[in-house]
């Protein structure tokens, strides 16, 4: 044989996996990682798209008042006659972009005050650590309830009152990702490649911003994927206690809290149960790829 082509096939057979391909094979292999994938695009279908292909709206009412599944009302109606099924994917979209939104604007302030404090150490670090003290120091869930209460009293607008929402669980919840990225940073500037940059005089924020935050993406994204599911489980306990989403608009939460009577939990279950199905679903869908993503991330780690 050829001495060319054996070399040929001993390199092709040693190829080095890209950091990306060896994360995708690792989630391919873990069978949970799969079935999370797929419970969470199908609940992104479910939620974005279904409404759109549904004949009724979400307030649209009708004579057949709490009436049982049929095939005109696959998951029957509620107190009003609206469809439960178009209620259940339009509160759908409204829990999943709460969660989304607010883990995605508490990622971006905790990882600027984490990276800063990490980069710059010293003073600036000891100021932002102790803001971002002041922060954990918070009882989260009273403040939330006190803050949804004055939500209520103002009589904010539903739409308003959902993006006051995000920003109120996001602006609450930097701070654990704000320790999480200064500690990774705080080993990072130590290394070789940022003495490297120190030679090529590389600004600060380029230094920050193309070099250090890339490195700590992973970890980022694990927390933050971990981090929607808690943000779907919060908003729809507000919505439940009435301090969240509130009427006509859907969540899962205040559809639940709806159906709170004695005999609607005992008769009626198409009332409570489709939507809290979906919501054990999504968060058991987000728990299940954040954990394998989390190992698929992790070299060192091995089930």
């Amino acid at each position: 044989m050829d001495e060319s082509n054996v070399d040929k096939k001993d390199a092709t057979s040693y190829e080095i996996e890209s950091p990306g391909k060896l994360i995708i094979r690792r989630l391919k292999q873990n069978k949970f990682a799969m079935i999370g994938l797929a419970l969470l695009i199908f609940m992104f279908i479910f939620s974005f798209i279904g409404p759109l292909l549904s004949p009724y709206g979400y307030n649209d009412r009708s004579a057949l008042i709490k009436a049982a599944p049929s095939l005109k009302h696959w998951f029957g109606t509620d107190y009003l006659g609206r469809d439960v099924l178009t209620r259940v994917m339009v509160g759908g979209r409204i829990s999943i972009a709460v969660g989304v939104v607010s883990v995605v604007i508490s990622v971006v302030v905790g990882t600027l005050i984490g990276s800063i404090a990490g980069y710059y150490g010293g003073k600036i670090d000891y100021f932002l650590m102790a803001f971002t003290d002041i922060f954990l120091s918070i009882p989260f869930l009273p403040i939330v309830i006190l803050m949804g209460s004055m939500l209520s009293d103002l009589k904010v607008n539903p739409n308003m009152r959902i993006v006051a929402l995000m920003f109120m669980l996001g602006l609450l919840s930097w701070p654990s990702i704000a320790r999480l990225v200064r500690g990774e940073i705080l080993s990072l500037r130590e290394q070789e490649f940022m003495q490297a940059t120190e030679s090529l005089g590389l600004k600060d924020t380029r230094k920050i911003l193309k070099h250090l935050i890339p490195n700590v993406i992973p970890t980022i994204i694990v927390n933050a994927t971990l981090g929607v599911a808690s943000a779907i489980l919060t908003e729809s306990a507000l919505s439940y206690l009435g301090m969240g989403v509130v009427e006509p608009t859907p969540s899962w939460g205040n559809m639940i809290s709806a159906s709170n009577k004695a005999i609607d939990l005992q008769k009626r279950p198409w009332l409570w149960m489709p939507p809290g199905a979906c919501m054990v679903i999504t968060v058991m869908a987000v728990n299940l790829f954040g954990d394998a993503l989390r190992d698929a991330l992790d070299p060192k780690k091995r089930r």
